[in-house]
């Protein structure tokens, strides 16, 4: 666990005590201070409180580590773990309680050293070294960025969990993002297992973003910890929105805000309508087979075929691909497919010359693909990166 370690030192009577001196014995101790060359030692009538106690074993990482005082103001407190670094804390404003700004880390061994003054400034000091557990079972995170990749303006951080999470607060408090231009980030839950994290309106042009993942030591579901602490980054590259409107048979592409070219498509047929809504390209698939088998409600059969320049828009199979088996009147005037948004391409595998290869070749995952008029449903927030469909209410 990466901390910074917060000293608070308190002055009592315009004189600032320090000892070194220390007492240990299950985490409560008093200590005395010399009254003089040949006085006898004084106790201090402060009692300081360490929590876990001394020797605690197994200690879960979100169990509450405090430092109290009775009878006096603590003046230091330094808590480290096994090699040394210091954990950030805060100490009361008056001077009766310090606690953590975080949970502790699994598998380690923290100290704690403490110090205050009762109110004759005779110093007691106590100290604490406990172990945290090791955890039993752990849950894998795996998410959808690629470090140093550039991402279109849609694009949803999606992070997919081994099992079902049961401590889903903690789990997003442990996911933070930094954002160069003050974006903030916040998430929803698809289910039990899938968590989808997106700002409130589009992201915009230029902004990079870093993604903190603290899992290791949060218990996402009971005896279940997360497992990996990572961090991600990535960037937002050009704005790119395109709006299909069904009946049309267009597709209207526009970049940083202007029109740029209007394409000729092929869309869902009237047994096999295209949704509605907004979809995200969440990865390019180059050419790929797609077979009706693989898609629910489609009857095995129907289709087989090596496609050209694959966009992926939903997890069902929605797609924005090149066709080139239809004839070319076909494009801006039928809707053929069963339910993906076709452009216009070449015999084989396509060509970068082709409607559909070039709007590929431009393309980046994270980039918006709206459909309109369309006689087919809405597209549902889980399928596929379309959590824009879902206000920001309800997000």
């Amino acid at each position: 666990m990466r901390s910074i370690r917060i000293g608070a030192v308190l002055a009592l009577g315009g004189t600032l005590l320090l000892t070194t001196a220390c007492n240990g014995g299950g985490g409560t101790a008093r200590s005395g201070q010399a009254g003089g060359d040949a006085a006898a030692a004084k106790t201090s009538a402060a009692v300081v409180d360490i929590e876990p106690k001394n020797g605690s074993q197994d200690v879960a990482p979100d169990a509450p580590l405090k430092v109290s005082v009775a009878s006096g103001k603590l003046t230091q407190v330094s808590v480290t773990d096994r090699s040394g670094a210091p954990v950030a804390g805060t100490l009361a404003a008056d001077g009766q309680s310090w606690t953590p700004s975080a949970g502790l880390a699994v598998d380690s061994q923290y100290q704690v050293n403490a110090q205050a003054t009762d109110a004759k400034g005779i110093a007691a000091t106590a100290t604490s070294t406990f172990n945290t557990l090791t955890p039993a079972r752990t849950s894998r995170s795996q998410d959808n960025v690629v470090t140093g990749s550039t991402y279109g303006v849609g694009m949803i951080v999606s992070v997919n969990f081994g099992q079902a999470v049961q401590n889903k607060e903690a789990v997003e408090k442990a996911i933070t993002f930094e954002t160069s231009d003050g974006t903030q980030v916040k998430g929803h839950w698809m289910g039990s297992q899938r968590l989808d994290l997106r700002p409130q309106e589009f992201w915009k042009p230029g902004t990079k973003v870093a993604i903190h993942f603290r899992l290791k030591s949060v218990e996402v579901s009971p005896g279940v910890y997360g497992g990996s602490d990572r961090d991600e980054s990535f960037t937002i590259g050009r704005s790119s929105v395109s709006t299909v409107d069904d009946a049309g048979h267009t597709m209207t592409v526009v970049r940083d805000g202007q029109p740029t070219q209007t394409i000729p498509i092929s869309s869902g047929s009237a047994a096999h309508p295209t949704y509605n809504g907004t979809m995200v390209i969440e990865a390019k698939e180059g050419t790929t087979r797609m077979s009706s088998a693989t898609v629910p409600g489609l009857k095995a059969g129907e289709y087989d075929l090596m496609v050209p320049h694959a966009l992926r828009l939903t997890d069902s199979g929605t797609y924005v691909h090149g066709n080139n088996w239809s004839a070319h009147s076909t494009f801006g005037s039928q809707n053929v497919s069963h339910g993906c948004v076709g452009l216009e391409d070449t015999a084989g595998n396509g060509s970068d010359g082709s409607p559909a290869g070039k709007f590929y070749n431009n393309a980046l995952v994270g980039d918006v693909v709206k459909v309109i008029n369309s006689k087919g449903g809405q597209v549902a927030p889980d399928n596929g990166l379309s959590g824009w469909n879902m206000p920001w209410s309800a997000w």
